[in-house]
């Protein structure tokens, strides 16, 4: 989140599955700070939909931008689009 005044970037996330249901949403965008990381938006996530989807987070899989993210601390960039994937059964 954000404080009145400064500068920020506008992450796209973009949930799957469990995730979406758990979110009540397919999409939203969220304000974050400058320099914000994926953990950051995380934590962010957790704050906007406390609950269920918090669960849902700690199993998670990301993709930024489409490419697999393993390191939180990976830096988001203004327009980032981060798509969170629960855990799929099947193949």
């Amino acid at each position: 989140m954000t404080s009145p005044g400064l500068p920020q970037l506008t992450v796209v996330v973009r949930y799957f599955a469990s995730a979406r249901a758990a979110a009540g949403t397919d999409e939203e965008k969220v304000e974050l700070t400058p320099g914000a990381t994926v953990a950051d938006a995380v934590q962010a996530l957790r704050e906007l939909h406390p609950g269920q989807l918090s669960r849902v987070l700690d199993a998670a899989s990301f993709l930024v931008n489409e490419v697999a993210v393993r390191d939180r601390s990976r830096a988001l960039s203004d327009g980032a689009h981060l798509d969170v994937l629960p855990p799929f059964a099947g193949g």
